[in-house]
């Protein structure tokens, strides 16, 4: 009963403001096929639609477990290509209004309102330069393709097939680069450039990348473990071809690291947010709308951020007696991070162990909870040495085909540093039931492909965080401290929706966001990473919050609707049974659960 009273309150917390999307209502009579010739129609602009994205950005492709597309790198920040992508989204959203959307089934109706969705969103892009910003601390190409390079992240390195990909797209990264290069220059020009915090956070990452000799570099790391079962012939051949291929890239990376420092670093921009840039305001706004699927404004959703901050400081008052804390509620997160008990590692080996039992505990929990779940398995790995310092804890996707599983990336720089209060919550969200449970699941329904490896930012992390509410079910936040890694994650989240806005549309600094998180969270060095990194992805960290709370509130109105009726199995099912949707599509779906189950 505790529980729901929770849910209540959160749910209480806002009323969403939602983009439009096609929505049947439940008396509407769906028929039970489609029409062959809509259904042909459909398939045939779906597969249209996400093979010329999968081309146009083959590394995301690659990132979200696709891997047809590996041995491209996609030039998509080149003027030329991005006009004809924009073209090809506007003759397909004409493509897709020529198709008789009533002749279509329940399932296919989903299909078509997403991409009408994605299309729109997509568009909504065009007028903004992006192409202008094409690498910032938390996201370049040079440094996602050294993070590659191993063969245990998102792209496999392991048959001469895939050394060959790999090579292929070492290839083609000098041409990425000197592209990269004219587009700063342009954006010079134009005053749409980074912040410049971020060009100093990245500029260490850049100067790293370049090596003395091909076998010192970071690139030619797969073919020191070239496997034993490759001919002679093979390893003598890629060996040298990746010798080859990075003498040629190392010119390249030695350009962008002295570009950055000598040109780029001193015309960077002293303001942070992106409302400084030319069409700064109406820029945030589309980056607002893509990443919550709302039509909220900023100022909306910094006054709930306030909300939701001072309501979280409110259960601190009654947990932090529990923990030995008996100062004021706001300084609670302080105090914890100030108590070296909640600080116990020496190792990376003892954060994992943690980690792996945690794992273990919720195969026996979640059967209770969840009878949809993915057969792809999920692996627990640490973060890589060059991408920890700028990385957090994160989940990336398994393959498509099956041959590697979901990773959760835990990033310790430091054991003594790494706190064991949130580690229950972080777990719950990156690993499972929240992103593997989701991304994982997505895959493997018989989807469109746009639908297997696309999605939004609101549905994705809003259930990752809503996910991470039910270890109080589970009774992993039993134990206070894990309670407050519970409410201080959220707290973070809420604190998301105060800096975000705060930067990029209330004029707030790097400085001034820095102290507004230290104040709020108690964070020290990562108050400048997660800063900055909002600065970097504007909008990006509002979903979090956004999506939660409509996931939490959809909950609330289907077990007051139904009663002794209400399944949570069923509702997870229901939220996550068409894969990845527009808050206002999910909405749709539950009143519809609701109106049958009733």
């Amino acid at each position: 009963m505790k529980h729901r009273i929770a849910l209540a309150a959160m749910a209480a917390a806002l009323t969403l403001a939602f983009v439009p999307v096609h929505a049947a209502p439940a008396a509407e009579q769906v028929p039970a096929a489609s029409a062959p010739a809509a259904k042909q129609q459909f398939n045939t602009l779906a597969d249209d639609y996400y093979n010329a994205l999968a081309r146009y950005e083959p590394v995301n492709a690659t990132q979200n477990g696709d891997n047809r597309f590996d041995d491209q790198l996609g030039m998509s920040i080149a003027p030329a290509v991005r006009a004809k992508q924009f073209a090809l989204y506007r003759a397909y959203l004409k493509r897709l209004r020529a198709i008789a959307r009533a002749q279509l089934d329940r399932r296919d109706r989903i299909h078509y309102d997403v991409l009408a969705y994605e299309l729109k969103t997509a568009l909504s892009f065009e007028p903004f330069p992006e192409h202008l910003l094409p690498l910032n601390q938390m996201d370049s190409m040079p440094v996602t393709l050294a993070n590659f390079a191993g063969g245990d992240a998102s792209q496999p390195i392991g048959t001469v097939k895939e050394y060959e990909a790999y090579l292929s797209r070492l290839s083609q990264l000098p041409a990425w680069i000197d592209q990269a290069i004219a587009n700063m220059r342009e954006g010079m020009a134009k005053h749409v450039v980074l912040p410049k915090a971020l060009v100093e956070s990245a500029l260490p990452q850049f100067k790293k990348l370049p090596s003395a000799t091909p076998e010192a570099s970071i690139y030619y790391t797969a073919i020191n473990k070239l496997p034993a079962t490759f001919t002679d012939a093979d390893k003598q051949r890629l060996a040298a071809a990746y010798k080859d291929a990075i003498t040629k890239l190392n010119p390249a990376l030695e350009r962008l690291a002295q570009f950055v420092e000598q040109d780029y670093l001193p015309a960077a921009r002293s303001s942070s947010g992106w409302s400084a840039l030319p069409q700064g305001k109406a820029w945030y706004q589309a980056a607002v709308a893509s990443s919550t699927t709302t039509t909220m404004k900023p100022e909306q959703i910094h006054a709930i951020g306030l909300r939701e901050v001072a309501r979280i400081q409110q259960q601190f008052a009654v947990l932090g007696p529990k923990l030995g804390y008996n100062g004021p509620a706001a300084g609670l997160p302080v105090w914890v991070s100030e108590q070296p008990k909640f600080y116990p590692f020496k190792t990376e080996d003892e954060v994992q162990a943690v980690y792996r039992k945690l794992n273990d505990v919720l195969d026996t929990k979640l059967p209770a909870m969840f009878t949809l779940v993915p057969k792809a398995k999920l692996d627990l790995r640490l973060e890589p040495e060059l991408s920890r310092a700028t990385a957090a804890d994160h989940y990336t996707a398994p393959a498509g085909d099956g041959s590697r599983p979901g990773v959760f990336w835990s990033v310790v720089n430091d054991p003594a540093k790494y706190g064991s209060t949130g580690m229950n919550t972080l777990f719950l969200h990156e690993g499972k039931p929240g992103h593997h449970f989701h991304i994982a699941l997505t895959q493997e329904l018989d989807q469109p492909l746009f639908r297997k490896y696309g999605g939004n930012n609101a549905f994705t992390e809003g259930w990752a965080l809503y996910a991470e509410t039910l270890g109080k079910e589970m009774g992993l936040f039993d134990d206070p401290a894990q309670y407050f890694g519970h409410l201080n994650d959220e707290l973070l989240r809420a604190t998301r929706l105060v800096v975000d806005t705060g930067l990029h549309a209330k004029g707030w600094t790097r400085e001034q966001t820095i102290k507004y998180m230290r104040d709020t969270l108690g964070y020290d060095a990562v108050a400048k990473s997660e800063t900055e990194r909002y600065m970097a992805w504007p909008g990006q960290a509002l979903g979090y919050k956004i999506g939660s709370l409509k996931i939490v509130e959809l909950r609330q109105r289907a077990q007051q609707a139904l009663g002794d009726k209400f399944s949570l199995p069923k509702f997870h099912e229901i939220v996550l049974g068409d894969g990845t949707v527009p808050l206002s599509l999910l909405e749709t779906k539950v009143d519809r659960w609701i109106a049958e189950s009733k």
